[in-house]
């Protein structure tokens, strides 16, 4: 059966709607109200065993006029002998499907004629009785089954392979069935579906390796495969007979005929099968943890072909023999594989938690992740470090990738074919067709590259046209495809695809590493906090008639940054104020602050100007530390008289405060930050009269999400216009409301009496 993939099965079309491949897809192929004609079906409700429903073929096959046995007893449609036959085997047994068939003589007119009676019980107490002419030879019935396939079940027990289990279960069945082409057909994660074992007539052209699209068997076929084993359409030219009447008189819905052996196909499928060449066929399901993985299919180009009910279900016996086999072998070879990877995991894992190594070399070492995961190449991106295996792409794909991974919101994110999730990156395949990326914290990561992997896929016909249009009368509809030759396709652009097991592998591994980090930077977040409080004054300068005050707050979750501030008299009795912020945090910043608090102190103790010691400390960053990147406030004050000299590379302009006035930011001239070449930095100057203050912060404290940074420049500016004009610098804070804040928070004040 063909159908269109956007539609969906749970929004089944009411019963009798007419079907082509704009709706088949919706079909309630559960409820069809018609049946195959090579047998009767009786609808009884127990406990009286009264016809609630038949099919009009009762005249043809038993004699009966349809109005003649509705609401009448069953004996009066197939005699009492065969009525109390049934009736004491579904009064005795619960599960009726181990009795069937039950092998009953009707009398026809006047002739005894052999049926097999298989009978299913619903949930509701509806019994179905389907009586199938007993045709041809009967060398078993269904206690007997196992004897019927014992050498092939041997075969199959005594298989190493997949495909040796395949092709013993195609010749098997073919051997039980007399079907001319019995075919082993494999599904994947989508459900487009391969041959990968075949057993047919010599003249026959092989179907073996050909691949079928996923539409070809819509959803809600595919469930109803996994709740009823075996079909069967002993003649695909049949003529549907009416279940009459066509509603349960009960209830008034249609007759679930889910488990009926004569149930009635779709007009598609049928179709489809004529399309083939196919006059009789017949499906086994393979089953995997309840889920459809497979089928054998069966088909019959001779004409109708009527396997008796025992033969079908020595074969739906094989096929459960089959499934069971495919999953010890499944897990057999997935429980191997899985030992295989958690032995390279536990390595990667003692590796990562020796803190003395730096995480990329404990990942890129001897095993490494291409051990864990196979791929051509990798990118591993931790602790400010960045390390490559392999031939990688471009930094800028790179980062398009990592960024692509991010945005999926998940932990971790796989891809065999990069272009589609990326079409506007220029991607090699040589180098990376497909990628399995880990998201780690703060934007680090670790990716997989796999290359292009060429193949080609044979189809079973155009998956691309899966319909064609044809005229009838007036009219032009939708008809499944006529062509099944072999046609080729070349798959490009993907890599091979991430399996389960590998996906689980990384996923495991992020755990780790999500653990290692967290401990590594803990450690990390505690020495460069120790490290940034010891360069941090203990005390500060007492003043007569001045007032100086300082707060520190690292940012929020511990990330200690590179702010840092000082305070000291010099020998001529004038007071040096220093406020900075290195860029970065953790251990590095800190070293940074350290290193320029240290220069800035022998630079301003020896004599120079403020200005003059930023131009100093510039030349020695470029020199020694040509990363850094630093924003200072230098002030050297004359406590005498209130003169102040300042020097700013790239800070905050400070607050002038006094009561009874705005606060207004003092008239200091911005020079460049430290770490920018060819840079003069100009010194200013201005007078602290008595009664006004000075507020030197860092830009934490006015840079907040949601707020502009000139915007919280202003507000700092009114709060500190009011009633906190002489406020103590960790209320300025809480007025401000720094708490939980993304950076660090630096507040110095120096008020004259």
């Amino acid at each position: 059966m063909t159908s269109k993939p956007n539609q969906s099965a749970n929004e089944l079309v009411p019963v009798g709607t007419p079907i082509d491949l704009d709706n088949c897809a919706r079909e309630p192929i559960h409820i069809p109200g018609s049946i195959q004609p090579r047998g009767v079906l009786a609808v009884l409700r127990e406990p009286d065993f009264e016809v609630r429903s038949v099919s009009a073929n009762v005249s043809k096959l038993l004699g009966k006029e349809v109005d003649a046995v509705l609401g009448r007893p069953l004996s009066t449609l197939i005699g009492a002998e065969p009525a109390a036959q049934i009736q004491q085997a579904a009064l005795t047994f619960g599960d009726l499907r181990q009795r069937n068939p039950l092998e009953c003589a009707i009398d026809v007119a006047g002739q005894s004629r052999v049926f097999d009676a298989i009978l299913h019980r619903e949930p509701d107490g509806t019994l179905l009785v389907e009586l199938e002419i007993a045709y041809g030879e009967r060398p078993f019935s269904f206690p007997n089954t196992y004897l019927a396939v014992r050498s092939s079940v041997e075969e199959l027990n005594r298989a190493s392979t997949l495909t040796e289990l395949y092709d013993t279960a195609a010749r098997a069945v073919r051997q039980l069935t007399g079907f001319d082409r019995v075919m082993v057909y494999r599904y994947d994660e989508q459900y487009n579906g391969e041959v990968v074992a075949e057993a047919k007539r010599e003249d026959l052209n092989s179907f073996l390796g050909l691949h079928y699209p996923s539409t070809d068997i819509p959803v809600q076929a595919r469930k109803l495969y996994e709740r009823n084993w075996i079909r069967l359409i002993s003649d695909v030219d049949y003529a549907p007979v009416p279940i009459l009447p066509a509603v349960d008189p009960g209830s008034g819905t249609p007759l679930d005929l889910t488990y009926a052996t004569l149930r009635s196909v779709s007009p598609i499928h049928v179709e489809y099968l004529q399309n083939m060449g196919v006059h009789a066929s017949m499906s086994i399901s393979l089953l995997r943890q309840g889920r459809l993985w497979g089928l054998i299919a069966c088909h019959h180009y001779a004409g109708p072909h009527l396997p008796p009910f025992g033969t079908r279900a020595a074969a739906e016996f094989l096929g459960s023999t089959l499934s069971l086999r495919l999953v010890d072998r499944f897990e057999d070879d997935k429980l191997q594989k899985r030992l295989e990877t958690q032995a390279v995991l536990a390595k990667l894992i003692a590796a990562v938690l020796d803190d003395s190594r730096p995480l990329t070399s404990a990942l890129l070492g001897a095993p490494d992740l291409l051990d864990l995961v196979p791929a051509d190449s990798m990118v591993v991106k931790l602790q400010d470090e960045t390390r490559v295996r392999g031939p990688v792409p471009p930094p800028e794909v790179v980062s398009a990738v990592a960024a692509w991974a991010l945005d999926t919101g998940d932990e971790i994110a796989g891809v065999d074919s990069l272009s589609d999730g990326l079409p506007h990156i220029d991607l090699d395949p040589q180098i990376a067709a497909g990628a399995l990326a880990l998201n780690l914290p703060d934007g680090q990561y670790a990716i997989w590259f796999r290359r292009e992997a060429l193949r080609s896929v044979d189809w079973g016909g155009d998956p691309h046209n899966k319909a064609i249009a044809v005229t009838e009368g007036n009219e032009t509809r939708l008809s499944p495809r006529k062509s099944f030759e072999r046609w080729r396709e070349e798959v490009r652009g993907c890599s091979e695809p991430w399996t389960a097991n590998e996906t689980e592998a990384a996923e495991a591994l992020r755990h780790h590493l999500v653990e290692a980090l967290y401990r590594r930077t803990q450690g990390a977040l505690r020495v460069a906090e120790t490290l940034q409080r010891s360069l941090l004054p203990l005390t500060l300068p007492t003043l007569s008639d001045w007032q100086l005050a300082a707060y520190y707050e690292p940012a929020s979750g511990g990330r200690v940054g590179g702010d840092w501030y000082d305070a000291f008299e010099l020998r001529d009795g004038r007071l040096v104020v220093l406020l900075g912020d290195v860029a970065g945090h953790g251990i590095t910043a800190a070293g940074t602050m350290a290193q320029m608090r240290n220069v800035l102190r022998a630079q301003l103790f020896s004599g120079a100007g403020p200005a003059q010691a930023l131009a100093e400390l510039n030349d020695f960053c470029l020199h020694l530390m040509p990363k850094t990147f630093a924003t200072v406030l230098a002030a050297r004050v004359d406590l005498s008289s209130g003169y102040v000299e300042v020097g700013c590379a790239g800070h905050l302009i400070p607050y002038l405060t006094q009561p009874g006035a705005a606060a207004a930011q003092l008239p200091v001239r911005l020079s460049p930050p430290v770490g920018v070449r060819n840079v003069t930095y100009t010194p200013s100057a201005f007078t602290i009269e008595p009664g006004q203050g000075v507020t030197m912060f860092s830009d934490g404290l006015v840079e907040h999400r949601g707020e502009s940074l000139d915007g919280g420049i202003a507000r700092l500016g009114r709060i500190l216009s009011g009633d906190m004009v002489d406020a103590d610098p960790s209320s300025i804070a809480t007025a401000m409301a720094t708490g939980g804040a993304d950076d660090d928070v630096t507040i110095v004040t120096l008020r004259r009496a």
